[in-house]
C-alpha cells in the first residue's frame, strides 16, 4: 500500500477557509433573526386571564350597568393598555350576566335603553339594531346573532371578567 499524502493546493485551502468563515458569519446573522421570529410563539400567553373589573357583586342590580376596565395587551414586543367594556346585571334567577357591548351586525357599540322608542332593550344606533335584555337579538332587526357573553368568576365578593365568547360556544 502506498502511503502517499494528498497535498492541498493553495486554491483549495483558501476555498475551504473562506467557505467555513462565510458559513459561521451567515449563521451568526441568521440565528438572532430566527430567534426573533420564533420567540413570540414560545412565550406563555396571558389570553383567557380574568381581570378584576372593580365591581362588587353586591353593587350589581337587575338594571344593566356599563363597566369599563383596563387590561395589558402584548402584541409581539409591543405592550399597551386596552380599555374593555361590558354590560353587567343580575337576571331573574340572581345569576350575574356580563354581555359584550359590541353589536354583531357591524361592530358598533350598543347601549342600554339607547332609544326612546324601544325601552328595556339594548340599542345599536348604527342601523337600528336591537337586543332584548338577555342579549338575544330581536327578530327582523339587523343583528344576526346574540351579544357575546363574557367569561366570569366571583372571588372575594368582586367580579372578574375574561374574554367574550359567542353564545353556545364552550368556555
Amino acid at each position: 500500500m502506498s502511503e502517499e499524502k494528498q497535498q492541498v493546493s493553495r486554491r483549495q485551502f483558501l476555498n475551504y477557509t473562506l467557505t467555513g468563515v462565510g458559513g459561521f458569519m451567515a449563521a451568526g446573522m441568521l440565528v438572532p433573526m430566527l430567534r426573533m421570529a420564533v420567540d413570540p410563539v414560545l412565550q406563555e400567553s396571558s389570553a383567557g386571564d380574568l381581570a378584576n373589573v372593580s365591581l362588587a357583586v353586591e353593587d350589581i342590580t337587575n338594571e344593566p350597568q356599563r363597566v369599563d376596565w383596563k387590561i395589558k395587551q402584548v402584541d409581539g414586543w409591543y405592550e399597551s393598555e386596552v380599555t374593555k367594556s361590558a354590560w353587567v346585571y343580575k337576571d331573574d334567577n340572581g345569576d350575574i350576566v356580563a354581555l359584550s357591548p359590541i353589536c354583531k351586525h357591524l361592530g358598533c357599540v350598543v347601549s342600554w335603553e339607547g332609544s326612546e322608542d324601544y325601552p328595556n332593550q339594548f340599542y345599536c344606533p348604527c342601523h337600528d339594531g336591537r337586543y332584548y335584555k338577555s342579549g338575544v337579538n330581536v327578530p327582523n332587526t339587523p343583528p344576526t346573532a346574540a351579544l357575546d357573553v363574557y367569561e366570569q368568576k366571583v372571588e372575594n365578593g368582586m367580579l372578574y371578567l375574561g374574554s367574550a365568547h359567542p353564545r353556545g360556544e364552550a368556555k
